[in-house]
């Protein structure tokens, strides 16, 4: 038979193409989509555990930070409160207990008691005893133990934290931890800490009450007899920390709950110990160790986490993901489907076409729509701008601080338009320094400071404006900035400056009521016949004026630190050659000890520089006085004031001198907030010097720093900007002022010279021809 065309013979390749073509096309489409989820969903999770590794990273080290912080703090405070027992030979209970009165309130998590440990030579604990019981320990009981070649007992005690007021008069020597910690504390003149012990007061407590725990060491020694001259070791200060307590404070603030800590130390034979443990919830699946120096011991921190407690660490995202993409790989296959067994061919791909624009309309209207969200979530306003200038971007929160809703094309018109200022209020904040107008110019600017005055702000605010080049993956060039309000930051600053200054009067002044009442004490003392007591009622009252007059200084240099960091810069042409040689003159008029040969100082030409004049004199001061301060006795003071050209648009200032030096171990610390080198012991001072001077520099936008002068002793040098106007006409004036300066002194410096008294050597001056010279302080001021 004849089949008829259409019908049987056309059926089989119509059947094949609606019975497979669709099937093939479907299991491609969940082939690839299950595939493409998976593979989502396996970056995600690589991502996440990146994440981890990172969170961890950085809860690490805020821990290790804290830690560090902590122990740094307890030595700093045992070496102040150390410093301060040692300006009184004669320590009693009441100077013990008002020195260490401070701790109590300083927040010493772990910390137990503080107590005062003095030695004893095997045949003098009798006569120690009885020379501390007349300071101020009636009771005091001292019990020898072995034969050691001295005996090291507890004499005054402060209880810290509840800890117990401890034994007085136990032999410590007994202890090797803490034996071997007060004996090295000894021989470096550093705080030291003890290898992990169980405490001697801790050892009648039941053993699941005992912890391990150190012991913090200072060694106390008095003001030097005589310059060049050792100064009398008084004993030591001593604090016991309880480790377990440490941690526990410790981490429980820095980790939120979040980390598991435990501490390790070596113990009285160097072994590595576990000292204590801290438990955070959740089943540690991320760990990290971190090793710091405490005084002159090693601990590490072991510390680990649940990555699921930790923020940002993990996530539903990949199984949302998941879901997500089985779910559209499912709807694409019943897509597909559809449009391959539909009877349109043509239909078929103008439904495919259509699904894949409406896709990408829907994804860039998603897109869109969470940068707009992201862009109005934002606390901080964001300004984006084309090559041009005009805005292509204003968030919410930008508008509400400009308080401008509308913009202006082009950055000429940006001051005006929207009330921008320098921070003094007054001067217009000029285009060209914009940060949007430099970062148009591909420049990199970080909290450039503006203060925003128009109709709708008439209270001025003062913003932080961080701007930079439109990443050119945006396909468009332009910029972008980012304002932040810091007005009440810097309320809040001149209000700590303020009370800064309050506090510094408030304790001035019962100072100078007690310095009034030793001076007339002393001159009623002037009239009485010489005797003994007189004598010593002198003596008394000189060593209260000379404490009075440390604690006045130590404050003045505390206003000073203060004040360095925190009140504003008022930047102005500064002629150096002036302030230099008004420094030095100050300086060289005060009372030198008899039998000091004059110093020789000699001066360079210096530039105008741009800088706050009072804070600049500061850092000048500081420099010339430690050159004539640390200088051996009975040497003359040798100083050279010189200036290079540094970078463009900056110059280098240097001031060298030929004093006792600065060791190269001290040189990296010696900037450093109360490092004192070890030369220094003997010669007054706090420890702040430096480092007031160091931030003075950097709020210039300098460095600063140290190293030996070739001739012996130390060159300081540091960096400020050159004035606008300070060309070759500003450098000829600031030379022509210090030489007009000097030359009004040339007569009282003739007449000085006929007698002890001081020399100054400048240049262009006949007194002696330029050379350099150098040796420096021993680092504080």
């Amino acid at each position: 038979m004849r089949s008829r065309p259409g019908t049987a013979r056309n059926e089989p390749a119509g059947a094949w193409h609606g019975r497979f073509v669709g099937p093939l096309l479907v299991a491609g489409v969940l082939v690839l989509g299950v595939t493409a989820t998976l593979v989502t969903v396996g970056v995600l999770r690589g991502d996440q555990r990146v994440a981890a590794d990172r969170v961890m990273d950085q809860r690490t080290a805020v821990a290790r930070a804290v830690v560090i912080g902590e122990t740094g703090r307890y030595r700093d405070l045992m070496q102040a409160v150390a410093a301060g027992l040692g300006t009184n030979a004669r320590l009693t209970a009441a100077d013990f207990a008002a020195a260490t009165a401070p701790l109590g309130q300083a927040g010493l998590v772990g910390a137990t008691s503080v107590a005062f440990v003095v030695p004893a030579e095997p045949g003098g604990v009798t006569a120690t005893e009885r020379l501390w019981r007349s300071r101020g320990a009636p009771g005091l009981s001292l019990e020898p133990l072995g034969a050691p070649g001295e005996h090291l007992f507890p004499v005054f005690r402060r209880s810290l934290n509840s800890g117990g007021a401890g034994p007085l008069g136990i032999d410590v020597s007994a202890a090797p931890e803490p034996a071997a910690a007060l004996a090295e504390a000894r021989r470096t003149g550093q705080p030291t800490v003890s290898g992990a012990y169980v405490l001697l007061g801790d050892r009648n407590l039941p053993e699941a009450r005992q912890q391990l725990s150190f012991l913090f060491v200072a060694p106390v020694f008095a003001a030097a007899p005589a310059p060049g001259r050792a100064p009398p070791f008084l004993g030591w200060l001593a604090m016991g920390l309880h480790g377990r307590d440490f941690l526990g404070g410790v981490l429980s603030t820095a980790s939120q709950g979040l980390l598991d800590g435990e501490l390790y130390a070596t113990d009285g034979s160097d072994r590595r110990v576990e000292v204590a443990a801290y438990d955070a919830r959740g089943v540690r699946d991320l760990t990290r160790q971190a090793s710091f120096p405490v005084a002159d011991r090693q601990w590490t921190l072991l510390t680990g986490a649940d990555s699921h407690y930790l923020p940002g660490a993990r996530s539903d995202t990949p199984t949302a993901v998941l879901i997500g993409g089985l779910v559209i790989t499912g709807m694409l296959a019943l897509v597909v489907w559809i449009l391959a067994t539909s009877r349109s061919r043509a239909k078929a791909r103008v439904l495919v076409a259509t699904a894949d624009l409406r896709a990408a309309e829907a994804e860039s209207r998603r897109q869109a729509g969470l940068l707009s969200a992201i862009m109005a979530s934002i606390g901080d306003g964001v300004g984006v701008v084309d090559e041009n200038g005009a805005f292509l971007l204003h968030n919410p929160a930008a508008k509400a601080l400009l308080g401008v809703a509308d913009h202006v094309e082009g950055p000429e018109g940006w001051q005006e338009h929207y009330g921008l200022f320098r921070p003094d209020g007054h001067t217009p904040f000029p285009v060209e320094e914009m940060p949007l107008v430099r970062a148009l110019r591909g420049e990199v600017s970080n909290g450039v400071e503006m203060l925003i005055r128009n109709d709708s702000r008439p209270d001025d605010i003062l913003v932080s404006v961080d701007g930079r080049p439109l990443d050119p993956s945006a396909g468009q060039h332009g910029a972008v900035a980012v304002f932040h309000d810091i007005t009440e930051l810097r309320r809040y600053e001149n209000d700590l400056a303020v009370f800064a200054g309050v506090v510094a009067h408030d304790l001035k002044a019962p100072l100078a009521v007690v310095r009034g009442h030793c001076e007339n004490a002393d001159d009623e003392l002037a009239d009485a016949p010489d005797g003994p007591e007189v004598r010593e009622a002198r003596a008394a009252m000189a060593r209260v004026a000379n404490a009075v007059d440390r604690m006045a200084g130590m404050i003045d240099t505390l206003l000073a630190y203060t004040t360095a960091r925190d009140a504003p810069l008022k930047h102005r042409p500064v002629p150096l050659g002036p302030l230099v040689s008004d420094v030095i003159e100050q300086r060289t008029q005060q009372p030198q000890p008899a039998g000091t040969p004059p110093p020789e100082i000699y001066v360079g030409p210096l530039p105008v520089v741009d800088a706050d004049p009072a804070m600049l004199r500061h850092v000048l001061d500081n420099l010339v006085g430690n050159a004539l301060k640390y200088v051996p006795a009975g040497r003359a003071a040798r100083i050279d004031v010189t200036a290079a050209p540094a970078e463009p648009g900056w110059t280098r200032v240097e001031v060298a001198d030929r004093g006792i030096g600065i060791p190269p171990e001290d040189q990296p610390d010696i900037f450093e907030t109360f490092h004192r080198a070890t030369t220094a012991a003997g010669y007054a001072g706090t420890g702040l010097g430096l480092a007031i001077c160091r931030r003075i520099v950097e709020r210039h936008g300098g460095v600063i720093g140290v190293a030996d002068n070739p001739g012996g002793g130390t060159r300081f040098h540091f960096t400020l900007p050159v004035a606008a106007a300070a060309g070759p006409d500003g450098a000829e004036s600031a030379r022509a002022a210090l030489g007009r300066a000097l030359a009004e002194r040339a007569a009282i410096e003739q007449a000085a010279l006929r007698e002890p008294g001081r020399e100054v050597r400048a240049a262009g001056t006949a007194s002696a021809p330029p050379r350099m010279r150098g040796a420096g302080p021993a680092g504080t001021a």
